[in-house]
């Protein structure tokens, strides 16, 4: 496991005024080292604070209850004292990191705002790609400045991660006055910004969500037919064609399509599904949603002419109904 990456050492800081003193219509300041605390030393919070801290900002405060927050707070952000979250936000003079799950973000928020722990100018970030700004509404109404700033990736929340910042997109939600400092703050962490709509969140973090998480299911479910296959390593069948498979899909998108499905191999998918059938009935519904959809894209990518699909597309259609009627 690598080691924490040291601080660099900050620029020499100009004089700057405070964001939440500069006079109405003033382009925003911000000093170049800022003070920030973050709630929800998970995978992704302590890491982007140990991000943070190596590009020479001060993360003076985290939140961490379980063991494990604990932990990564002494691993990754040794200089941060581990404190409630309402000491956390008054802590973060400058910006407040807040990284916790969806569904416990806006009653995080709402309640540091009840309790008085956010200040006017103070920026207040979250980490969700569900959310954009409207969440942090309750931080806005007390003068906060609200940022969603989502990284687009997967963290396992040990030193490891912060090898692996360099170069990705962050999806960033920011009121216009704010977008140079997210600009900042996404080349601090080693990445570039993605600017996402509002209105837009959901859609980008589903995208995200079905492109990543459901990868995972898909290749355990394929490990597992393999298993019951007899083969014995798996992984070692489906490394080099799964990598193989992802950046000819990233560099030629449906031009990259193989398989039966792209060639209307009817009876090869009929005794697919008729062998799922039998060893793994869990796994026929999801082949069968894959392959039309598949299908569909082949067809519309001129990959599958109709005519030919015909016989696939009864195939899928009628072993839908018959899964459907069990």
């Amino acid at each position: 496991m690598s080691a924490p990456l040291r601080p660099r050492p900050a620029a020499p800081s100009r004089t700057a005024v405070p964001a939440g003193g500069a006079p109405a219509g003033a382009p925003l300041v911000f000093p170049r080292v800022l003070t920030v605390g973050v709630i929800g030393a998970g995978r992704v919070g302590a890491v982007l604070g140990a991000a943070l801290a190596a590009a020479g900002h001060r993360v003076v405060a985290a939140s961490g209850v379980s063991g494990a927050a604990k932990a990564r707070i002494a691993l990754l952000l040794p200089d941060a004292r581990n404190r409630s979250a309402t000491s956390v936000a008054r802590a973060a003079t400058d910006l407040l990191l807040i990284a916790v799950p969806d569904d416990a973000l806006a009653g995080v928020v709402a309640g540091l705002a009840e309790t008085g722990a956010l200040r006017p100018g103070q920026v207040v970030a979250h980490t969700s790609g569900a959310h954009g700004l409207g969440v942090l509404a309750p931080a806005a109404a007390v003068g906060a400045r609200p940022l969603a700033l989502h990284p687009a990736m997967t963290f396992t929340g040990t030193p490891d991660d912060l090898g692996r910042l360099a170069g990705i997109s962050y999806g960033v939600t920011a009121p216009a006055e704010l977008r140079p400092l997210a600009v900042r703050l996404t080349a601090d962490l080693g990445g570039v910004p993605e600017w996402v709509a509002e209105v837009d969140r959901p859609l980008y973090h589903a995208a995200l969500a079905h492109g990543a998480n459901h990868l995972v299911t898909l290749v355990n479910e394929a490990a597992d037919r393999l298993r019951d296959a007899g083969v014995g390593q798996p992984e070692k069948v489906l490394a080099p064609l799964l990598r193989a498979a992802l950046e000819n899909a990233l560099r030629l998108g449906d031009d990259a399509l193989t398989g039966p499905v792209s060639r209307g191999d009817a009876g090869t998918v009929r005794r697919h599904l008729e062998r799922l059938a039998a060893t793994a009935p869990e796994s026929v519904a999801p082949y069968l949603t894959l392959a039309r959809r598949t299908a569909d894209r082949a067809i519309a990518a001129g990959r599958l002419r109709p005519v030919d699909a015909e016989s696939l597309l009864d195939v899928l259609s009628g072993t839908h109904r018959e899964v459907a009627a069990q």
